[in-house]
């Protein structure tokens, strides 16, 4: 199991509501949290498999950005 970060602009529990269904739905993230207190608004995902791009690509298609740190 890898630990990935990201720089996010998901900035609200309304916008964790909305990009949840895509991260929740992505079978092979095993846990996924946003720090919204972090002016990053830092995106921690546990995967085994999944490289930082095909992450990024999940969030992108929830209408939210995503960059790798």
């Amino acid at each position: 199991m890898k630990t990935l970060q990201f720089k996010t602009n998901i900035n609200c529990s309304g916008c964790v509501k909305s990009v949840s269904p895509a991260l929740n739905g992505e079978k092979e993230i095993a846990h996924w949290e946003v720090d919204t207190a972090n002016p990053d608004k830092i995106l921690t995902v546990n995967t085994s498999t999944l490289t930082p791009e095909e992450v990024e690509e999940t969030v992108k298609k929830a209408g939210f950005k995503a960059e790798k740190i």
